[in-house]
């Protein structure tokens, strides 16, 4: 799959689905510091699937109903980045047809999919 991580993702998230075949970009190792809208518009020209920690962003995704060729939301606080890479590729690896045209919510015990309109 193909991925776009804003800075709010764990270095260690982005590696773990690098090593599993997927095509990550990065900001932190890209532009630092661009506006989250910036991050979704570079996501969508690329057809990636954004990757987030940052709650906004889904809040702008649903109220404004901005086009998005998905979006996963990584609700892992607290948790050891390692252990957070973990969860994250699994729930990749188990609903990778189902994450396109989505709203996903990775969280320790669930993981929510909301398909997206349109």
């Amino acid at each position: 799959m193909n991925f776009l991580a804003d800075e709010s993702v764990d270095r260690q998230i982005v590696e773990q689905l690098r090593r599993d075949g997927h095509r990550v970009g990065y900001v932190a190792e890209m532009t630092p510091g661009i506006p989250d809208a910036t991050v979704l518009a570079a996501a969508n020209t690329e057809a990636a699937l954004q990757l987030t920690a940052d709650k906004d962003l889904g809040e702008m995704l649903i109220h404004q109903r901005l086009h998005a060729h998905g979006v996963v939301l990584i609700r892992l606080a607290g948790l050891a980045p390692g252990r957070k890479a973990e969860l994250v590729a699994s729930a990749v690896n188990q609903h990778a047809a189902d994450l396109r045209r989505a709203f996903t919510v990775i969280a320790p015990r669930a993981i929510r999919i909301r398909h997206l309109d349109g």
